[in-house]
């Protein structure tokens, strides 16, 4: 089953990324894809986390030999026919007394996430299309999938993982959240040094008449021809840009010799 092999691995939902015409897309999701006996057949197994944090979990498996078989542990549908339409595309049909309820189709797309569509009826005989897209995870750990046309019961065996990985889950994005908070700080440091750097380049080529004192707060100038000056005078007592074309910015000295830009004209 060499075309299937692009489908064998662990897929994380994107529930921000989903579109449902039926029910409402999971908290989170996972939908991992295994190649069993002896790889004629796929076993496919369903872990999701609800909007109201309730676990669930599903499998069957299926041979993409576009026969009509029979299966088991799902409610919704007693036999499944799945066939292999190309490289990228696995199609599953889902039969309740000889009648289709629901068809499945996997795609490998472009970017390599993979686009689920799920088509069938409601409960009102209206018919629904939900799309669903995940990214392959490094990891096997099941995570939670979809909530969408596929009535799940949920299990023991759902909700002990829907425990542990709440906890989980709470403890990596709280580091996380740290982390991301350090790195912001830093970032916003890099920009102010940066800043502070590029100002003071401009005031060193700037003509100076005194040496400035460090603390002190002066007046930097664009001159007529665009070179620039250090003054003590500031904006207001020139009654505006004075003799210059235009006002740069208020400044001060800092203990390393770089300069800070002060918000407002002292």
């Amino acid at each position: 089953m060499v075309q299937a092999y692009n489908f064998l691995a662990s897929w994380q939902l994107f529930p921000e990324k989903c579109d449902f015409q039926k029910g409402l897309a999971p908290k989170s999701g996972n939908y991992k894809i295994e190649s069993i006996k002896n790889g004629h057949a796929l076993s496919i197994s369903i872990n999701w986390v609800s909007l109201e944090n309730q676990a669930f979990y599903s499998q069957y498996d299926m041979i993409p030999d576009d026969v009509h078989r029979p299966l088991e542990n799902l409610d919704f549908a007693n036999f499944i026919q799945a066939s292999i339409l190309n490289a990228s595309t696995i199609q599953c049909q889902f039969f309740k007394d000889d009648q289709i309820v629901l068809v499945v189709t996997h795609e490998i797309l472009q970017n390599g996430h993979l686009k689920l569509t799920q088509q069938g009826k409601d409960e009102t005989a209206n018919p629904f299309t939900n799309i669903e897209i995940y990214h392959k995870q490094m990891s096997v750990l099941p995570y939670a999938s979809s909530v969408g046309s596929v009535a799940i019961r949920p299990t023991k065996e759902g909700v002990i993982k829907h425990k542990a990985l709440s906890a989980m889950e709470e403890q990596t994005n709280m580091q996380l959240d740290q982390i991301r908070q350090q790195i912001e700080l830093l970032a916003k440091q890099a920009q102010e040094i940066r800043k502070r750097k590029e100002l003071s380049m401009m005031i060193y080529e700037a003509k100076l008449n005194f040496k400035p004192q460090i603390g002190q707060i002066y007046h930097l100038y664009e001159k007529r021809d665009g070179t620039h000056l250090l003054s003590l005078v500031a904006p207001q007592e020139w009654g505006g840009s004075g003799p210059f074309k235009q006002f740069v910015s208020t400044v001060r000295l800092l203990a390393d010799h770089t300069w800070v830009e002060l918000n407002e004209p002292i």
